[in-house]
């Protein structure tokens, strides 16, 4: 068991999926950063509450914090643009090999064809 773990652990998949992990770690904390330090100051100039996450309404003694969720749809909205152009540049430098159109080649069923024309052959030759 201890054997097929470390097989599991050391296949390049799960190295890149831990690799990967780590570095959209590292890259959320980047754009929280950015949304919490630049952008979010500079929303306050034009919002009377200052910053966006400070925004908030109260219903009945509920307080709704739509500020906070403006401030997260941001940062997702960022960091899924970064994303897409770090994929699209990717694609640029890597494109994919055109996909061959030659038919997967099935051994049983040209095995069957050819017995299918023997025993025509053999029929015929009767």
């Amino acid at each position: 068991m201890i054997k097929e773990f470390k097989e599991f652990i050391l296949r390049g998949n799960v190295l890149d999926l831990a690799v990967g992990v780590i570095i959209g770690a590292a890259f959320t904390a980047i754009v929280s950063s950015l949304v919490n330090n630049l952008i979010n100051p500079l929303i306050g100039l034009f919002v009377q509450d200052g910053a966006l996450t400070q925004m908030s309404v109260k219903v009945a003694g509920a307080t709704f914090a739509y500020g906070a969720f403006l401030n997260d749809v941001l940062n997702f909205l960022i960091t899924a643009f970064i994303v897409f152009i770090i994929v699209k540049a990717i694609n640029k430098l890597f494109p994919k090999k055109a996909a061959e159109d030659t038919p997967v080649a099935n051994e049983e069923l040209d095995t069957l064809r050819e017995i299918r024309d023997l025993l025509r052959e053999k029929e015929l030759s009767k």
